[in-house]
């Protein structure tokens, strides 16, 4: 028996299993069991509705639910509702009632049919768009281009972190092996929180996001989904409602979702939301032409471009756009087919085949896809110019 519970080990080499505790939140040790028995209990005809938001950060979402007497069939079926704005960041405490405008429906993989997630949009106490309503503005500029059939795919990269901000499965004490063997990567020891991943992909797909893919990244614990092709504002939509689905699958898990463009400092890679844009014009025989044609306007407005993709006007990105980790320099603008380096991306089968799209990799993780889409349009096919966006 004590052979059973004692190792000499300094006549053999014995490797012991490492536990790596991870810091997980208080709620995610409640027992979804019980919590089961209350949500297999009839609702009769009632409908749970989700009403979710961008808060003042510009990057944080906020939900509260309300009860409807049916189910809507449509975004015009479900009712304006406010909020306190003073707690979000939106307001001061002596005028703090918001807005919140139903502008998106999606069915409700927490809850399930027949309740809904409804993203709307902020307006303040005088009825205009709050500062980080950028949907508002967005939708206006993608109804102007309608007829040119935008279409966007946006990689979204994430890093999967402890209630107390450590990577999920880095050592307490350390860092994991170099980056190498992460990206895509398939067994115990390379994909840190698969679980999680596929969760949230279900839940996409349950809920009607226009989710097209998943994927290990090049960091440990780093994952990316890939949302899109969507058309005109669909893109900012599905987007957001994907990373909130994401934030509550976490919250059930009891850890975190970042969207830090760099939440690891030194030799590790950032994440970003590389976004991929097409026109019906560049998608046809020779739409090459065209492209080049934007990705020469581009070059001429990049500091608009930086400014527009990170809520802080650049500053986050400046720590990951350095030119290393499968990025360019943020003072430069690139571009070159297959030139992961680059700004701008031609994939080498657009290259081959003389029409496609292209790929802008300056956004960051924490990008607003409201933002990001509406810039491309601007510069591309409204030909703005300058470092300011016109007001129509």
């Amino acid at each position: 028996m004590k052979s059973l519970l004692f190792i000499n080990t300094s006549r053999c080499d014995v490797t012991l299993p490492r536990l790596i505790k991870m810091a997980t939140s208080a709620s995610a040790q409640l027992s979804k069991v019980v919590k089961r028995q209350y949500m297999e209990l009839p609702q009769g005809d009632k409908v749970q509705a989700m009403y979710i938001w961008i808060d003042g950060t510009g990057e944080g979402v906020r939900c509260k639910t309300r009860t409807l007497d049916s189910e809507p069939k449509s975004v015009e079926d479900l009712p304006e509702w406010n909020f306190d704005g003073s707690s979000t960041y939106q307001s001061e405490g002596s005028n703090s009632d918001m807005y919140l405008i139903p502008s998106a429906m999606f069915r409700d993989p927490f809850r399930k049919d027949p309740n809904k997630l409804v993203l709307c949009e902020v307006l303040k106490y005088n009825r205009k768009p709050a500062e980080t309503n950028h949907r508002h503005k967005c939708k206006n500029i993608m109804e102007m281009v309608d007829h040119q059939s935008p279409w966007f795919g946006m990689e979204q990269e994430y890093t999967i972190l402890g209630t107390d901000g450590h990577p999920f499965g880095w050592p307490s004490n350390g860092f994991p092996g170099p980056q190498g063997p992460y990206y895509c990567g398939v067994g115990a020891d390379k994909a840190y929180g698969r679980d999680i991943v596929e969760a949230h992909y279900r839940a996409c797909l349950y809920a009607g996001v226009m989710i097209c893919g998943t994927n290990a990244e090049v960091m440990p614990a780093q994952w990316e989904f890939q949302i899109g092709p969507c058309e005109g504002i669909n893109m900012g939509d599905h987007l957001w409602v994907a990373r909130f689905i994401l934030h509550r699958v976490c919250e059930d898990f009891g850890v975190v979702a970042s969207f830090d463009p760099k939440p690891i400092p030194g030799n590790w890679n950032g994440a970003g939301c590389h976004t991929n844009f097409s026109t019906k014009e560049m998608r046809e025989d020779g739409g090459l032409k065209c492209i080049e044609e934007c990705i020469d306007k581009l070059g001429k407005r990049h500091n608009y471009h930086i400014r527009a993709y990170d809520p802080k006007g650049g500053l986050d990105n400046a720590r990951r756009l350095t030119g290393h980790h499968e990025t360019s320099n943020i003072h430069e603008f690139s571009a070159g087919v297959a030139n992961r380096g680059a700004s701008i991306r031609i994939p080498r089968t657009v290259g081959q085949e003389k029409k496609g799209y292209f790929e802008d990799r300056r956004p960051s993780a924490n990008c607003d896809p409201y933002a990001v889409t509406e810039a491309l349009i601007r510069t591309c096919l409204l030909d703005e110019e300058g470092d300011e966006p016109v007001d129509y």
